[in-house]
């Protein structure tokens, strides 16, 4: 299976750190976001990665270069314009193939063991679902016995880690911005989503306080 990192965002909420340094090279514990994702993406197997970017893409490319420093094969899906979520990973799809693949959104940090998730034919999407953290309270989607649902009375925070099967974003215009959630939704409606609740390490880095927090944490 491949694995997609998400890290074309313009990343507002950190300014002025990201007017520089791309969201996902800021550094947390001694190195950069994204190396965190690419570590945990080798330990557990995964042998080729796929990098989307659109803001300062390029210092992306300089720092991680081919990925073998990893033991892994990266290739990146340059965006002239942040694509978002769905557009950018339909933008992708030529380096994905045609197998369902990994999605990692690289504004995040977590321990997900990448490598024991996986997606049974015939849904189309599976989500990791974590607590709702103090910046989103009431949660995105629910999960019941297993299935993802966009109505339920308990719900739970999507991680930003899901596989997807490429069938999902057939009719995303690749050239157009597109959000993930109504993807999401429709395939929620006919009962071809499905997730898992994870409660170990996970963090949503949207705001300097955050990564300050996080890297404080690691680092003690």
């Amino acid at each position: 299976m491949k694995a997609m990192i998400l890290a074309a965002g313009r990343g507002e909420r950190m300014r002025p750190l990201t007017d520089h340094t791309p969201k996902p090279l800021l550094q947390v514990g001694g190195k950069p976001l994204i190396v965190w994702h690419l570590e945990r993406l080798a330990k557990a197997g995964f042998k080729e990665v796929v990098i989307n970017h659109a803001h300062l893409g390029k210092q992306i490319e300089q720092a991680l270069g081919s990925g073998s420093a990893w033991g892994l094969s990266i290739e990146y899906s340059a965006e002239i314009k942040a694509l978002e979520t769905a557009g950018g990973i339909a933008n992708a799809l030529p380096l994905l193939g045609d197998s369902p693949f990994l999605v990692v959104n690289g504004d995040v940090f977590t321990e997900i063991n990448f490598g024991v998730l996986q997606l049974v034919s015939p849904n189309l999407a599976h989500l990791v679902m974590v607590d709702n953290p103090p910046q989103d309270p009431d949660g995105d989607f629910a999960l019941d016995s297993g299935k993802i649902t966009a109505r339920g009375s308990h719900k739970l925070t999507f991680s930003g880690v899901g596989i997807y099967h490429p069938a999902l974003f057939v009719d995303v215009d690749r050239s157009q911005a597109a959000k993930l959630a109504p993807l999401l939704r429709s395939a929620m409606a006919e009962g071809l989503v499905t997730g898992d609740h994870y409660q170990g390490v996970w963090h949503d880095i949207g705001t300097p306080e955050r990564l300050t927090f996080l890297d404080q944490q690691l680092r003690h």
